[in-house]
């Protein structure tokens, strides 16, 4: 049984529900809606989409820690 995570180091935290779940064999694309017409895409495993149960409508959090953002134009 996996264990709940009620701390995490990464602050950029965004609470959303989840709008789109493109799953494939491999990967799953999931598209999380976090208000205003934003929305945050997550490329997981297909396994993942399974193990946590993903569905239409979730609520959930997207979790960003990266030490590098780029932009190109």
């Amino acid at each position: 049984m996996a264990l709940g995570i009620e701390k995490l180091s990464a602050r950029n935290q965004l609470k959303g529900t989840v709008a789109v779940i493109e799953k494939g064999p491999v990967s799953a694309k999931v598209k999380i809606d976090v208000g205003n017409g934003v929305f945050v895409t997550s490329s997981i495993t297909s396994e993942s989409v399974d193990d946590l149960g993903l569905a239409i409508g979730d609520e959930v959090v997207a979790i960003i820690k990266s030490s590098d953002v780029m932009i190109g134009k």
